[in-house]
């Protein structure tokens, strides 16, 4: 037990970790201001469509998982799609539904989406936009009403996607990699 010059035992819950992180360990991911949706550089979201787009949070390429926030400002049908693993929902901002359940996510409220399950997304009438930070682990294929697939999904496509844009507005495709995992 260490005594400072006074005889007292020096408080350490103040001191920081002193020994090394381990061996291989990944880089920290700081976002900040990642759930400022008024805010922030209007180049971080990448488009999906006029009225859709996503700010990545994560990007796990070695996990095959990816944390966005998905922004859509515009009601209507999204898509119809099917998981091949777990979601998790925090609505932000907004409302949103599946036509396949009687619930309705409305800010601040969670959800979780087992994997296997197939459902559409709907922003309902009246709603000017919708936020919602999605935890998506494997991908999702796009499917009509009767499973045909159309699509799909996933963490690279998400990067790939970001990487364009950021090229294209001038951030450069390498902002990316500061999502990566």
């Amino acid at each position: 037990m260490d005594v400072n010059e006074a005889g007292a035992v020096p408080d350490m819950s103040k001191v920081a970790y002193q020994l090394p992180q381990p061996g291989g360990m990944l880089a920290d991911i700081f976002v900040g201001g990642g759930i400022d949706l008024d805010g922030g550089d209007p180049r971080e979201w990448v488009p999906q469509t006029a009225d859709v787009s996503f700010r990545p949070l994560i990007l796990c390429v070695s996990q095959g998982y990816y944390i966005n926030i998905l922004r859509v400002r515009a009601a209507g049908v999204l898509s119809r799609h099917r998981h091949s693993g777990p979601v998790h929902a925090f609505t932000l901002r907004g409302t949103w539904r599946y036509l396949e359940h009687d619930w309705v996510a409305n800010a601040g409220d969670y959800a979780f989406e087992p994997p296997g399950e197939t459902h559409t997304l709907v922003v309902p009438d009246g709603v000017d936009e919708m936020a919602t930070l999605f935890h998506v682990t494997g991908g999702y294929t796009y499917v009509d009403p009767y499973g045909k697939a159309l699509g799909y999904e996933d963490v690279f496509t998400k990067l790939a996607a970001a990487r364009r844009h950021y090229e294209a507005v001038g951030l450069g495709a390498a902002h990316a990699d500061r999502y990566l995992r």
